[in-house]
């Protein structure tokens, strides 16, 4: 397979557009050995290390210990690269044992991400000391999930300061002077940017609550996993405020949910101002070939376009009549 050859190897480079601006390719990984992926794919990074899997099968939360182990093993195998830890995000997705108590009625709204944190501040302290101790070992980044109103992110930051100062006391070696970022995947927060950006170093978009919780739609169920649009119309003037938001505030603005990785989204997402994507580290050569075959300022045109259409169906067409050619091999073999 000759072309898939090509674009892995061509992947090593930077994503650059043509009109030269560079967009930073990452990759999503779960677990720590997954790094190898990102490496072999040509990733510039991690965008988003979902950091589950060692609270998941056990009896007892991991220590700060276990924790720090496999951080620190990323953020060195990356060498000097962004490593993008977010904290625990225990949701509904997921089969849990009783201590996360899974019974709740709709756990998709409940107990979940950064709201269990705050709640279990002790869980989520060592967390943060295992997370600023691997930050010592080289290019770290926090994110906070699924925040949804001011006051977590003014929590989240001020139990990360008390992380900090107790790793100062006991002498460990730790780096707290990270970039944070904020998680945007529920519409208050997308309303509430502004106020929310004078926190944060970055945004992060998880598309994939976003869409969601935004359209009210469970994407599990089937009679209703049709309505899940990434181009519906009102998600894109979401991304668009986000982004517009960011930019005033001067903070960067990322995305890692699974509208990243999908080839005939990269227009929209240039045209929006995306600093950073993340995705599954698979698709990484893809995004980065459909990126060098684009030009920026062509692109912010196209979302004057985008902006006027009123259906996910329209800003389909909108998309594969403009960028049809180029995104050709991805269209029609997806």
């Amino acid at each position: 397979d000759q072309f898939k050859a090509e674009i892995t190897r061509d992947s090593f480079c930077q994503a650059t557009t043509s009109d030269g601006v560079d967009v930073r390719v990452m990759g999503n990984i779960e677990l720590p050995e997954e790094v190898v992926a990102v490496g072999d794919n040509g990733g510039d990074g991690i965008g988003l290390y979902r950091t589950e899997f060692q609270y998941l099968g056990r009896l007892d939360f991991p220590t700060e210990a276990d924790l720090f182990d496999k951080y620190q093993d990323v953020v060195e195998v990356m060498a000097g690269k962004p490593v993008t830890i977010r904290t625990l995000d225990i949701n509904g997705d997921k089969a849990l044992n009783n201590q996360f108590s899974a019974d709740e009625a709709n756990p998709a709204l409940g107990l979940r991400a950064i709201r269990y944190c705050l709640k279990k501040p002790q869980v989520f302290k060592d967390q943060l000391r295992a997370i600023l101790r691997a930050a010592a070992f080289g290019n770290t980044r926090i994110l906070f999930p699924m925040i949804s109103t001011y006051f977590e992110i003014c929590e989240a930051t001020r139990i990360l300061d008390e992380a900090a100062e107790s790793l100062e006391k006991d002498g460990l070696p730790y780096n707290r002077d990270i970039e944070i970022g904020a998680m945007i995947e529920v519409p208050s927060a997308v309303i509430m940017a502004d106020v929310i950006a004078e926190n944060v170093d970055f945004f992060s978009i998880g598309t994939n609550d976003l869409i969601q919780y935004a359209l009210a739609i469970d994407r599990g169920n089937e009679q209703v996993a049709h309505l899940f649009q990434p181009l519906d119309p009102a998600i894109i003037r979401m991304l668009k405020h986000v982004a517009d938001v960011a930019r005033e505030k001067d903070i960067k603005i990322f995305m890692c949910g699974e509208m990243a990785g999908t080839p005939h989204h990269i227009p929209l997402l240039l045209g929006i101002g995306m600093d950073e994507l993340s995705m599954n580290p698979q698709t990484i050569p893809d995004i980065k070939r459909v990126i060098r075959s684009l030009n920026v300022a062509d692109t912010r045109s196209f979302m004057k376009e985008v902006l006027k259409q009123t259906t996910a169906k329209s800003t389909f067409e909108l998309i594969k009549d403009t960028y049809g050619d180029i995104l050709a091999e991805q269209l029609y073999s997806g």
